[in-house]
């Protein structure tokens, strides 16, 4: 039976249509295939507080669960090295993890700066000390910001571009850490937890707009994990864990797949 014309035409067209989307598929498969991935960064990237860390990693504690692992095992890039590491400064980056970076690498993604602004100190004097103490060392943290942070990572932002000037870098925000007028019943008060994340907020607009004058991408996750901070009953973020100071305030394997990862794919 032979199809009227109008028939043949829509078939045609459809054919036309799967074939196209057929074709866009391959090659863009072909194209992530092709990439050569580096992951640098601080805990935040490496992966601390979402568990099941190599051992070869050492003190640098990565993850498996690490969304720079987690966007590799879905896209198998041609090469992957992960470099970020616990407790990684803006130094620590340039000093230690720009080996793999050449010419050739295609995408880069990175979270650095937390540790340079003291973030670990700011938490322990919160947790430690009154509030006014507390306020007190989160301006002082953002005065850090202001004054001695950009030239920081300055320094490491023209230090990949000159080593891998063709990639396509994402700079990762950091997430606020409480949901305020939440569920938690004890610990900091209200004022300490508004104050962390307005310094959150402080790190990330002055992060994003280092890296927008790099050329680079910047992802915030503030979004991704909204719903999810310390004290909504849905944490993606560790509280404070006597036990394992190490990973308090870090997000947990929830919230690198359900965080950072769909950010960072959405940058990438």
């Amino acid at each position: 039976m032979r199809l009227s014309r109008s028939a043949a035409l829509s078939s045609s067209l459809l054919l036309g249509a799967v074939l196209a989307l057929t074709g866009s598929g391959a090659a863009q498969a072909t194209e992530t295939a092709a990439l050569d991935y580096v992951a640098l960064g601080d805990s935040y990237s490496s992966g601390v507080g979402a568990g099941s860390y190599d051992s070869a990693s050492g003190d640098c504690k990565r993850s498996t669960k690490a969304y720079p692992v987690l966007w590799k095992n879905a896209n198998a890039p041609s090469s992957f090295a992960f470099t970020a590491c616990s407790g990684a400064r803006t130094g620590d980056v340039t000093a230690n993890q720009l080996g793999p970076l050449s010419a050739a690498t295609d995408l880069v993604s990175i979270t650095i700066g937390g540790n340079d602004a003291g973030f670990a100190d700011v938490m322990t004097t919160c947790v430690l000390e009154s509030e006014a103490t507390c306020i007190n060392r989160v301006n002082q943290a953002k005065a850090y910001v202001d004054t001695t942070l950009p030239g920081k990572l300055d320094s490491v932002y023209n230090a990949i571009s000159a080593k891998a000037p063709a990639a396509h870098v994402v700079v990762l925000g950091y997430p606020r850490f409480y949901q305020l007028n939440g569920t938690c019943i004890a610990g900091l008060s209200e004022n300490e937890r508004s104050a962390i994340n307005n310094a959150s907020d402080y790190l990330n607009a002055a992060t994003a707009k280092r890296a927008a004058d790099h050329g680079f991408t910047f992802a915030g996750v503030v979004p991704a994990f909204t719903g999810h901070e310390i004290c909504s009953g849905s944490a993606w973020l560790h509280s404070l864990n006597w036990l394992n100071i190490g990973e308090s305030y870090h997000p947990t394997a929830s919230g690198q797949s359900g965080g950072y990862l769909p950010t960072f794919r959405n940058a990438a």
